[in-house]
């Protein structure tokens, strides 16, 4: 169902456009990482991976579960909530890498939380935390880094300004852009792996963005 409503929802508030990298795969079994910039942006790369015949289990912030209607959805279809700071964050690793072993591909943001700045530019990831490295290091799972460009048009800043980007957004329609590479396999090392992950999504994530300047020199 999340993955039916980011692909309805997403191309009503931007234009959303997909590419990847000639070595792009999505094999069962594989983890997901992106980098994260906005409230909008898991919507945004779900829709992206759907148009690409992938509906991955999402490891998002566990306070969506409380959400009424939402939180029931997202337990049913199996996506994993993740506690920050406590002793049980431990159990969304173990329900991710269950995931990962019955074939099902895991989108995880390693960033750990949203950038703080309030503009809607956009920025490199920030720093990886060491979830990501722990879960490959634990699985075997290959890494598909993923870069997204253009949510933080959609919404991000002030609680003011993102309500006011998402009813806006329909009528701004902001270009959105998904980028996948080629997939990274297992290394040796968390830091290693770590500092390996962030680069390849960064990597991506500036061929999403270099997609963004392109569009918006075709409609200067």
């Amino acid at each position: 169902m999340l993955s039916r409503i980011a692909h309805i929802l997403v191309p009503a508030v931007g234009r959303l456009s997909v590419t990847t990298d000639p070595g792009a795969r999505l094999e069962p079994g594989s983890i997901i990482a992106a980098n994260h910039t906005s409230l909008a942006d898991p919507a945004v790369v779900v829709a992206a991976l759907r148009r690409l015949g992938v509906e991955p289990v999402v490891m998002a912030a566990a306070g969506l579960w409380r959400v009424p209607l939402l939180g029931r959805a997202l337990a049913r279809e199996g996506h994993v909530p993740v506690i920050r700071g406590d002793r049980r964050a431990a159990a969304s690793l173990d329900a991710a890498a269950e995931a990962l072993g019955r074939g099902r591909l895991v989108l995880i943001y390693a960033e750990g939380g949203l950038p703080r700045r309030k503009d809607a530019a956009e920025a490199a990831p920030e720093a990886f935390r060491s979830g990501l490295a722990r879960l490959a290091e634990r699985t075997g799972a290959p890494i598909v880094p993923v870069g997204q460009a253009g949510a933080r048009r959609v919404t991000s800043g002030s609680t003011v300004k993102q309500l006011a980007g998402l009813v806006t957004a329909p009528l701004r329609r902001p270009e959105l852009h998904v980028h996948v590479g080629a997939p990274l396999k297992p290394a040796d090392g968390r830091a290693f792996q770590t500092d390996r992950a962030r680069t390849a999504v960064t990597t991506a994530w500036r061929t999403a963005a270099s997609r963004l300047d392109e569009a918006a020199a075709l409609t200067a």
